[in-house]
């Protein structure tokens, strides 16, 4: 059996390890004594030396677990490893030599030749390593270079030059059957110019990429910026699809919450990617002493935003995790999910209707949650239109039965998710969801408890959002479908809008209305042009914009707070809290809800719009004969 064969097991690294301790000793006495006559003067402790080690260092070594390791994969860890390994072997017979030339059992001893032993013992017992990790390495890449040699290289231009970058281009190198090599950086830091990471040199500053796409033969352009804005990152792939030239992104910061940067995650650019705003400022530290160890609750969890919560909340170590919801489907999805990346954490999956005040108070009394995260509610506006007593039941109803079952349980903290649709509404939806906030402020105002509303607009990549359906629109060859030219809504990706939900709940003290820094609002029509551009296609060439006009419901533009009032910042810069707004007494409050829920089961559709235009302030609810076909 050849030593460097693929198969070598750990008992000849023992046999080697056992030879060339008694070579270093060798060669340590050769070394200090070189031969001369005096040289038989020191025999007997070279020989007692060598019993020393022979004993002595493979056992410290076996001991320390070298041989336990898969050397193939050694790393600087692994080095230190052995350092530690042959100090320590060193030491103890170096004790023990001194110890015998002490006794008298031998005359003649260098001490010299117990440093040289220690340097030689490093340099044979690391090389011994090393060199199965360089074979392993040379025979993984002679396998598959027939392969490569049949397939052309794509030669890649990196945009950043940052750790994102440098990890790129690393994984490349790393990872030759990927057939891409890196060919340099494009990056704005004036101080990496003409400077070199990895071997590759950072060839110019972004506004150059035009010149280096025209001059340079580059296959695809990978844009390595976490925290670039959408203007950025719009810029470099208009650029891009211009030239002809392939182009992939990496995650954005909230989608590597939590994991590992690597080639394998790369991926086409997104409609999200061009939405991106600077990074939010994070404070884990706030969010484990909030949720660690304690019982959490997430209404709602099967959900776009409630199964994101459940996410984000995993990861902070909570006690159990109560995923409740509707749909058996959802949660079941969602749980399936989380198990596979939380194997250990106690989810406790919860199938219920918040409208069903007993078994909602059933589960509370069971689990005894501590914390609550409100996300059940009905959101999509044209179908609440002709579907309004299911908005009441579900979004005032469930959130007074959810708000009443945490007082009597006395939960810690709620945080009840809401939407810009809440403001001056015109849509049921957005009403229903303004009278739910009412019902947690104000419970939050009279019991003094740490209950709190966080308001924000549109996310993107939801389940029945936009972006998906003009991904479908456009895969299917178009038209795709925008209601109005002028259409303008705030967006912000799930797992951002969580994320700030999350750092929100930290800082409630009881009755807050926070709204969170959403960037400016975009235009719906702009999001169409741009993934279809994205998708390699002209807008209005190859693929149609046809504009249906505005459903039931729907407004022009989104407010996320009542203009004429103010709101202040908070301890969080992307974190604001709306000071004041008109709302109802308590006893206003309660007689409106009774009423609205009375008229439900009443089925009085008219009379719910326009009591709900006659309570909420600054709201237009007026009964109209809703048209389902505009029902999308």
């Amino acid at each position: 059996m050849f030593i460097f064969g693929k198969k070598v097991r750990n008992r000849y690294l023992l046999l080697g390890d056992i030879f060339l301790s008694l070579v270093s000793v060798l060669a340590s006495f050769l070394i200090r004594l070189e031969l001369i006559a005096i040289f038989p003067t020191y025999q007997q402790s070279l020989f007692w030396m060598l019993l020393v080690v022979a004993i002595i260092k493979p056992l410290v070594y076996y001991l320390f677990g070298i041989y336990r390791r898969l050397w193939r994969y050694a790393s600087v860890r692994e080095l230190i490893l052995i350092l530690s390994a042959v100090t320590t072997a060193s030491m103890i017979v170096s004790g023990i030599m001194i110890g015998l030339f002490a006794a008298g059992l031998y005359y003649g001893f260098p001490r010299s030749v117990l440093v040289i032993d220690w340097l030689l013992s490093l340099v044979f017992v690391g090389g011994l390593r090393f060199i199965f990790r360089i074979s392993a390495e040379t025979s993984s890449t002679a396998a598959i270079d027939s392969a490569l040699q049949r397939r052309r290289k794509k030669w890649i231009l990196v945009i950043g030059a940052g750790d994102a970058g440098a990890m790129v281009v690393r994984e490349l190198q790393k990872n030759p059957q990927l057939n891409m090599k890196p060919i340099g950086f494009l990056d704005d830091d004036p101080i990496k110019q003409n400077s070199q990471i990895h071997g590759v040199p950072v060839l110019a500053p972004l506004n150059h990429i035009e010149h280096i796409l025209q001059t340079r033969h580059v296959d695809e352009v990978i844009i390595a910026i976490p925290s670039a804005g959408g203007d950025v990152l719009r810029n470099v792939t208009e650029v891009c699809r211009q030239s002809g030239v392939a182009f992939r992104t990496m995650p954005g910061i909230y989608e590597l919450l939590g994991g590992d940067v690597s080639v394998s995650r790369l991926r086409d650019v997104d409609i999200a990617d061009l939405l991106r705003r600077e990074p939010v400022r994070m404070d884990p530290e706030a969010l484990g002493q909030t949720l660690t160890d304690r019982v959490v609750m997430v209404t709602g969890a099967g959900g776009s935003i409630g199964s994101e919560l459940c996410r984000q909340i995993a990861r902070q170590n909570p006690a159990k995790l109560l995923m409740l919801g509707h749909g058996e489907n959802s949660i079941f999805s969602a749980i399936t999910s989380l198990k596979e990346s939380f194997p250990y954490l106690e989810i406790i999956p919860l199938i219920a209707d918040i409208r069903d005040e007993r078994r909602i108070s059933v589960i509370f009394d069971r689990w005894q949650p501590e914390i609550v995260f409100h996300a059940a509610a009905h959101k999509h506006v044209p179908l609440m239109e002709s579907n309004i007593e299911e908005a009441i039941t579900n979004n005032i109803m469930g959130t007074k039965n959810i708000v009443e079952a945490a007082l009597k349980h006395n939960v810690q903290r709620l945080v009840m998710i809401s939407t810009d649709k809440a403001i001056r509404p015109v849509s049921v939806m957005g009403a229903t969801k303004r009278i739910a906030e009412m019902l947690v402020l104000d419970a939050a105002h009279q019991h003094q408890c740490a209950f709190t509303v966080v308001r924000f607009g549109n996310v993107l990549g939801s389940r029945g959002s936009v972006v998906p359906r003009f991904k479908r629109q456009i895969a299917e060859g178009g038209p795709v479908t925008v209601t109005h030219p002028e259409m303008k809504r705030y967006f912000m990706t799930i797992p951002e809008a969580v994320h700030l939900v999350l750092q929100a709940s930290t800082m409630s003290k009881g009755g807050e209305n926070y709204i969170l820094e959403m960037g400016q609002p975009v235009k719906i029509l702009d999001l169409a042009e741009d993934l279809i551009r994205l998708s390699g296609l002209e807008p209005g060439k190859d693929i149609e914009i046809v504009f249906s006009g505005i459903r039931p419901g729907e407004k022009l533009s989104e407010d996320l707070w009542d203009q004429g009032f103010a709101y202040s910042p908070t301890s969080h810069p992307d974190i604001h809290q709306v000071d004041s707004e008109d709302i109802l007494s308590s006893e206003e409050l309660a007689a409106v809800v009774d009423q609205l829920l009375q008229l439900a089961r009443q089925g009085d559709q008219e009379a719910i719009q326009t009591l709900l235009s006659d309570t909420i302030p600054g709201a237009s609810i007026r009964f109209q004969d809703t048209d389902l076909n505009m029902v999308e």
